[in-house]
């Protein structure tokens, strides 16, 4: 039967700092470190034969996927990486305080650009600071696909197609072999996928909140119907840290 472990990336720094940080490239803290281990330690505790393993281009997936695979004892996975797993552009608001931001624009409008599907924050301009083109790792992406602010549809309408492309064939092809998918990515990018999956609505994706470094798993049947998913380890810790995420802009 196909498996599927979506995990969030640890604690990067500036969610350490509380500020929106998108497609801003920012390491893991050292909680996110110990939070990737203890990603990786639930994922050796499970015995989930994992095969193969995506990630998005930035930094605090790609080291919360090699942390969590050394302490899992899987380091020698073969691992994928594209910028459609990358967390939501968060447009003009990325480095900004989401606590300072709520003070000034109100809790209802930053909640509205946090996490209502289809508004999204004020866009960066093309050539800023937070603009992506330019940078090397997007080099042959088509300049007209690189966002400058993203709601959550955006999130869906460049994940689902990865989903289709990417991950179904290894949920197929490993599932048949008795393994499973290893994706290690962001909280946007994740709630898109688990919309697309779940079939979560519109209104009810509002209130998804996705912990960081702990895995959530899926269980499919051979049509990639869902038969059971969750949160491995204690769901009480899983609730309280999703909590934690949901009170981040006050």
């Amino acid at each position: 039967m196909p498996q599927l472990v979506l995990l969030r990336h640890g604690q990067s720094l500036w969610n350490a700092e509380n500020l929106f940080t998108g497609w801003y490239d920012v390491d893991l803290s050292v909680l996110g470190e110990e939070e990737a281990r203890g990603a990786g330690e639930l994922l050796a505790a499970d015995g989930l034969d994992l095969r193969v393993v995506h990630t998005s281009v930035l930094t605090r997936a790609i080291r919360t996927a090699d942390l969590a695979l050394d302490a899992a004892g899987r380091p020698w996975l073969p691992v994928r990486r594209h910028w459609r797993l990358n967390e939501r552009h968060y447009g003009a608001l990325q480095g900004l305080n989401k606590k300072e931001t709520a003070a000034e624009h109100g809790e209802a409008q930053v909640k509205e650009w946090r996490r209502s599907y289809a508004f999204p924050p004020p866009p960066v301009e093309r050539g800023d600071a937070h603009d992506p083109a330019g940078d090397p790792r997007y080099r042959d992406v088509p300049t007209d696909s690189l966002p400058l602010t993203e709601c959550l549809a955006d999130v869906v309408a460049r994940t689902v197609p990865y989903w289709a492309d990417a991950l179904v064939p290894d949920l197929l092809a490993e599932g048949a072999r008795g393994g499973g998918v290893l994706v290690v990515a962001h909280g946007n990018s994740l709630r898109a996928l688990r919309k697309h999956i779940e079939g979560i609505g519109d209104d009810d994706i509002v209130d998804l909140e996705i912990p960081t470094g702990i895995p959530y798993r899926y269980v499919f049947d051979g049509e990639l119907g869902v038969v059971s998913h969750g949160f491995l380890g204690d769901a009480a810790t899983a609730e309280a840290a999703a909590e934690a995420v949901r009170r981040q802009a006050g």
